[in-house]
């Protein structure tokens, strides 16, 4: 339902149990558009959200701690200077217009005893959050707003406070169904009807009351009737803090509590999991796609870099023909003392005599043409058995490049992006690279060389053993290499980028059905985890070694056996 006017009175209401008489304590500015309040009442430390951004704008209680900035920023500041120690009198709304009223009372500089408000407006991408006087001067606020700068109003320091203007009508204002039906005469359908005209009253809610009542959005007499109904109900109780929040399609939405069993505080509460959640997996998106984003692009690069190997390997293959002509040109110099033309016939005596055209420069000497054929030669010959080598690392750059982006696929927590971030900076291939990000996690994270005690890989318990899986090269390495014992088995995808699984034996025999359990979990962490009939490769792990200089996650393995799988968590 958005934060509308209805839930925010639900809120405040739930606000009023709690908070009426604490003190603040504390008071952060996490980012731009969010302040926290420290708050202590009652005896319980409280922590008061306000959140401003354009697509999560609400108020709330919070459990979920936040990164702070080293210097905090100048509303900050001003909030500390002023409302530190101040107490709190009374929060309140008006109506069922998004805004959040907090009276509180302090000591100015003459330790007299004043009052101020802290106005919290939620309104989309007009939200803002403003310290006023007791007399309705602004102190200042988190936006300037300025009828210079095409706003309806001045949200300036020393200038008054001017509530917003609002054309809609105010649902609590209107006392009879015949003034309800009567403005909505003109309206098309229901939810856009009365979110339209009404303050306060999402279209996603007015849908919600729709669903329940099990009515259909078209504007008839009966619809209108019951929804009226509805919503003089609803107002009544968020009023009074009695709903219950649950969630409604993509959002959430407020029901009655028939049962009269509601959580101390459930709508705050609700609301904090819900868009931690939700800024959680943003956060997680944004910095996997961003970090995806750097790794494809290295990839493509990489890519491109073993085109132009390819096409020098294809020169190469015409260095034996070079050969051929600069010795056929040499035995048959006697004949041509000088070149008449841009090609010489000659007969090679490498092949049954049959005629082979020669193409020369006629302008230059025959020993000239000679050495040019076989300077060609020697030069491709050199460069033959670097540039094989360069497709070799190339190849090894670019199976291991993919190997980090089967990685970023298979993350599910801003945990596992971290720890790949972390090993893709200790890589060469992305030296010249940033990753653009504005979370603060890829930020405030620094690599800890010391992952196998940060990191802990997958584990798994299959009968009597212990089965663990690396999710990042690094966690691979670490259990192949350093936690696996001679005896343990090893476990990967054959020829498919995949996670190293080891099983910890003990020095026992696992059963065959054991390891079929093993190879289906390294199965699905791979890429072939909706393929099924996989291959899986497993050994002992002391069969297993890793080449020196080779990339993190790569080995190399022997006395192994395969058996196929349906990969299965």
């Amino acid at each position: 339902m958005a934060f509308d006017g209805i839930f925010a009175n639900n809120i405040v209401a739930e606000l009023n149990t709690c908070l009426i008489g604490g003190k603040i304590n504390k008071i952060y500015e996490p980012n731009k558009n969010e302040i926290i309040l420290g708050i202590y009442a009652g005896s319980v430390n409280y922590a008061l959200n306000i959140c401003i951004a354009s697509d999560s704008y609400r108020i709330n209680l919070t459990t979920h701690s936040k990164q702070n900035p080293l210097n905090a920023p100048g509303f900050c500041m001003l909030l500390r200077k002023h409302l530190m120690g101040a107490k709190i009198k009374a929060i309140y709304t008006k109506g069922l217009e998004r805004i959040v009223y907090i009276d509180l009372e302090c000591y100015n500089e003459l330790n007299d005893l004043i009052e101020k408000t802290l106005i919290i407006e939620l309104m989309g991408r007009h939200s803002n959050v403003i310290l006023t006087t007791s007399s309705g001067t602004i102190i200042d606020s988190l936006r300037h707003l300025s009828v210079e700068e095409n706003s309806t109003r001045d949200i300036m320091p020393a200038r008054p406070y001017s509530e917003p203007e609002n054309d809609k009508t105010d649902f609590e204002s209107i006392k009879t169904f015949d003034e309800f039906y009567k403005l909505l005469s003109s309206a098309k359908k229901l939810d856009t009807g009365i979110s339209n005209t009404f303050i306060g009253i999402s279209k996603l809610y007015v849908q919600y009351i729709i669903q329940k009542l099990e009515i259909t959005n078209e504007l008839s007499t009966e619809n209108l009737k019951n929804v009226y109904n509805f919503l003089r109900e609803a107002v009544k109780e968020a009023h009074l803090g009695n709903m219950l929040a649950v969630n409604y399609q993509s959002d959430f939405s407020l029901e009655f509590d028939d049962e009269d069993k509601k959580d101390f505080l459930q709508a705050n509460f609700f609301t904090d999991d819900f868009y931690y959640e939700k800024e959680t997996y943003t956060l997680f998106s944004n910095y996997r796609n961003n970090l995806l984003k750097l790794v494809s692009h290295t990839l493509s690069k990489i890519s491109k870099k073993l085109v132009n190997i390819n096409s020098k390997l294809e020169e190469c293959k015409n260095m034996d023909t070079y050969k051929l002509y600069g010795e056929l040109l040499t035995a048959n110099m006697y004949k041509y003392p000088e070149y008449t033309d841009n090609t010489v016939s000659v007969e090679n005596y490498n092949d049954n005599n049959s005629i082979v055209v020669i193409p020369v420069d006629k302008n230059k000497t025959p020993s000239y043409n000679v050495k040019s054929y076989f300077k060609k030669y020697n030069k491709l010959k050199n460069a033959l058995i670097i540039i094989n080598n360069q497709k070799k690392e190339t190849e090894a750059e670019i199976d291991y490049l993919e190997s980090i982006i089967y990685e970023i696929d298979a993350a599910k927590t801003i945990s596992d992006i971290d720890e790949i971030y972390a090993e893709i900076q200790e890589n060469p291939l992305f030296e010249k690279s940033r990753l653009k990000s504005n979370t603060k996690v890829t930020k405030s994270k620094k690599t800890n060389k010391k992952l196998d005690k940060t990191y802990i890989p997958i584990e798994y318990k299959i009968e009597d053993y212990t089965l663990l899986v690396g999710k990042n090269n690094i966690q691979n390495d670490y259990i192949t290499l350093k936690v696996a014992k001679s005896h343990d088995v090893w476990f990967h995808t054959k020829e498919i980028h995949g996670s190293h699984a080891i099983l910890q034996t003990n020095g026992k025999e696992p059963s065959i059905d054991v390891l079929i359990r093993c190879a289906q979990i390294a199965a699905y962490y791979s890429k072939a985890k909706m393929s099924s009939n996989v291959p899986v490769d497993y050994t002992f792990a002391k069969y297993v070694k890793k080449p020196s200089g080779a990339k993190p996650g790569f080995v190399i393995y022997t006395h192994n056996k395969t058996i196929n799988v349906t990969p299965q968590n």
